[in-house]
């Protein structure tokens, strides 16, 4: 892969990260690439190690958690607040990655978390598969 094309991938990222309750997929996020929507799929898993869609949920289940942290919205204002259309799909994602329901991990206790710094808490916060983590472990 050459530098142009990971310039192009980064934009892409970027994208998702700045808009990601947006309506984004692949096609719009291939647009942004300057790619087409096979080659631009292959590329970024090449490159990030995750498809585009996995990237995308990812960070949108790492800012449901802030949000669900906070405890003012419902589950089902935060599902729609970070850009996901259904609420079973999001819940299934949100438990899938951090092992419980959005719901459970709204209603526990999240204080012991208050005094890390920001940029601690998001590398040791940030959602992981179950599988992954094994796998991670393992390693």
């Amino acid at each position: 892969m050459n530098l142009e094309d990971l310039v192009r991938l980064r934009r892409a990222r970027d994208t998702m990260d700045r808009d990601y309750a947006s309506p984004l997929d692949v096609p719009a996020l291939a647009r942004v690439a300057l790619m087409s929507p096979g080659h631009f799929s292959r590329s970024f898993r090449a490159a990030f190690g995750e498809t585009p869609y996995n990237y995308l949920m990812t960070r949108r289940i790492e800012r449901a958690k802030a949000l669900l942290r906070r405890g003012d919205l419902s589950v089902t204002e935060v599902c729609f607040a970070v850009g996901c259309t259904s609420l079973g799909s999001f819940s299934s994602r949100f438990t899938e990655l951090v092992g419980e329901t959005p719901s459970a991990y709204r209603a526990r206790r999240h204080d012991e978390s208050a005094a890390i710094p920001a940029c601690v808490a998001k590398i040791h916060t940030r959602p992981v598969r179950i599988g992954e983590a094994k796998t991670t472990a393992a390693s």
